[in-house]
């Protein structure tokens, strides 16, 4: 996919300012390279896996529908209900550290972190004071009322899926670098179940205007049902586990209705939030907290 023009850091020249910004964006895209297992220091091992930021937020954050990072700076201090509490954007970064790529936080004074806010920034140049732009977050579905059919999830990722990401569905490594052309879905190195994309309706919503490779918002290829379908089947595979995890969400009725792991502010079965139906657990949130959840 070309780079949009206005997003492309090859053209800055070699200022101060324009080199951590540059820095910033090869962290991004070339993650493991710089803070990864392999990447030959010891001390500078952050990120516990081999994924790269871009995995997920595509075409290196300026992707619309994909997790896209244009606008997200002046959306920061944001409240996040996993903390319960305001948190920063170097906060928010460490909190991808800690889950999607499986490692540990980054010193916040650090040069890394700099490097990312630095090129966060620099891709906020056109957004508005608010920071919010066409094409945030991901988009919506339709969750269907019946829990996710992991026989379909199996077909539909023979069919669509496994020229990139392989039968085992540990993806495409690059020659000659730590990383992937695509990432592993599931297995070590990819990310652990405190992940956003660790639950089904998101990693739904993310397959909706993102997979296969190529599609976009505008010219979807999958249902949102098969896409239900097949976030269900991915992570029905297992991944690493994350320390700490029900220290997430203090308060738990916060928590979204498809978290993959306990303790939960109801009875409903962790089968049930891995793989719904989620409509009885949205309906019960809502008749006994007051609270309407759609994810």
């Amino acid at each position: 996919m070309p780079v949009d023009p206005r997003y492309d850091t090859s053209g800055l020249d070699d200022s101060e300012e324009n080199r951590m910004i540059k820095y910033g964006y090869e962290l991004f895209t070339h993650t493991p390279r710089y803070i990864g297992p392999e990447n030959g220091d010891r001390q500078m091992v952050y990120s516990g896996n081999n994924l790269a930021c871009n995995n997920c937020h595509l075409k290196a954050g300026t992707k619309a529908y994909s997790g896209m990072l244009i606008g997200v700076i002046n959306r920061f201090p944001q409240y996040r209900g996993r903390e319960d509490k305001m948190g920063t954007i170097e906060e928010r970064i460490n909190g991808c550290m800690e889950r999607s790529m499986n490692g540990r936080v980054l010193p916040v004074n650090g040069k890394e972190m700099q490097a990312f806010v630095s090129y966060l920034k620099w891709l906020n140049r056109f957004a508005p004071e608010d920071g919010k732009v066409e094409g945030t977050g991901y988009t919506e579905i339709e969750i269907p009322e019946r829990p996710v059919d992991l026989e379909k999830g199996k077909k539909l990722f023979a069919a669509n899926c496994v020229v990139c990401h392989g039968e085992d569905g540990q993806g495409q490594r690059l020659k000659g670098t730590p990383g992937y052309l695509y990432p592993p879905l599931w297995g070590d190195d990819s990310y652990n179940i405190g992940a956003g994309m660790a639950r089904v309706i998101t990693a739904a919503q993310f397959i909706k205007t993102n997979m296969p490779f190529g599609v976009t918002y505008e010219n979807p290829l999958l249902s949102d049902e098969e896409c239900y379908d097949l976030a269900g089947y991915i992570n029905q595979h297992s991944r690493p586990q994350k320390p700490h995890s029900e220290d997430d969400f203090p308060d738990l009725r916060k928590k979204p209705v498809s978290t993959p792991y306990p303790p939960y502010a109801d009875n409903f079965s962790v089968h049930q939030h891995q793989v719904g139906p989620f409509q009885p657990i949205m309906e019960y949130y809502e008749k006994k907290y007051g609270i309407k959840k759609n994810k």
